[in-house]
């Protein structure tokens, strides 16, 4: 399918500003970056908002709690963001954590994992994992029922919810209902065909999830790791439903696929489902992009079904 016209638009207005890639750019105003992307989202009313701190392997780590209802003990949903595990936090995924909230009517929790290269791999992955139990374990300090839990997340976020589920399955953490993983990094080795297909011109470029990368692993960590890359992950039986949004125009495509593909394999309900014409990172853009609604609506769908 042809690049769909609402993203040639968007994608022509942000090479207008002749930006530098990212490794030219400077970790700074990356991080600046991807919160003024996320300033397009169209901004939404939610009855109640928290933030918090819940215990890390380091040290306190920073949740925000989103709700729709002031009172009902909710299931929960442990939102992990987006960024290359390099960029964005709980205030730039503010919205779209506000639209899942309501759009699932469950209470989804964001949260602030540490980032690279300050704190390289695994950090992310084990805040994430200890966020969850901790949730899993004391939910109603939050206001949640910490029993009926799922984990979702996009880009980086999608590989750490994917691996969070892993490490519940392996430590004996948490019961885990579902994991939704939007368009997720699954293969440290980019070696799939749809990273030449659209290393560039599509948003997220081939050379940028080098960079990523760069930040996240340390140069004597092996690519196909399983903490890192969830693909490669020996057995993946036993682990949580999930349904696997992928966009066509995205280096990570493949990946994703391949990912969802491994689940089914292994005896896992796992379904993914494409968004022909769209880009990598459309999800927060639709105040410009309006298929980014239907495809939170399917992700809310899924959630409902599974928690409910």
């Amino acid at each position: 399918m042809a690049l769909d016209p609402n993203v040639q638009l968007f994608l022509q207005a942000v090479e207008q500003q002749h930006g530098p890639p990212l490794r030219e750019v400077g970790l700074q105003q990356a991080r600046q970056g991807i919160a003024l992307m996320h300033s397009l989202a169209s901004n939404v009313d939610i009855a109640r908002t928290e933030d918090r701190t819940v215990p890390g392997p380091a040290g306190d780590i920073p949740v925000r709690i989103f709700s729709n209802a002031t009172e009902a003990v909710l299931p929960v949903v442990v939102y992990m963001h987006g960024g290359g595990w390099t960029i964005g936090d709980i205030g730039s995924y503010d919205t779209v954590c506000r639209k899942l909230a309501i759009a699932t009517g469950l209470t989804v929790v964001s949260v602030e994992y540490r980032l690279a290269p300050e704190h390289p791999f695994p950090a992310a992955v084990e805040d994430c994992y200890a966020v969850t139990t901790w949730i899993a374990r004391h939910g109603d300090e939050l206001g949640v029922d910490g029993t009926r839990l799922a984990v979702a997340g996009d880009s980086a976020g999608g590989n750490l919810a994917a691996e969070t589920s892993i490490l519940a399955r392996d430590r004996g953490g948490p019961t885990i209902s579902f994991q939704l993983l939007i368009y997720p990094i699954t293969d440290g080795t980019m070696g799939f065909p749809s990273y030449k297909e659209n290393a560039e011109g599509y948003l997220l470029t081939a050379d940028d999830m080098a960079w990523f990368y760069e930040q996240y692993v340390p140069p004597d960590v092996d690519r196909k790791n399983s903490m890192l890359s969830p693909l490669y992950t020996s057995d993946l039986s036993g682990l949580p439903p999930a349904l696997v949004i992928t966009a066509e125009y995205d280096p990570l495509r493949d990946e994703g696929e391949a990912y969802a593909d491994a689940l089914q394999q292994a005896g896992v309900e796992a379904r993914s489902s494409r968004y022909d014409g769209m880009v990598h990172g459309f999800l927060p853009i639709d105040g410009v992009i309006p298929t980014a609604t239907e495809a939170i609506d399917e992700g809310a769908a899924a959630l409902k079904y599974w928690l409910t």
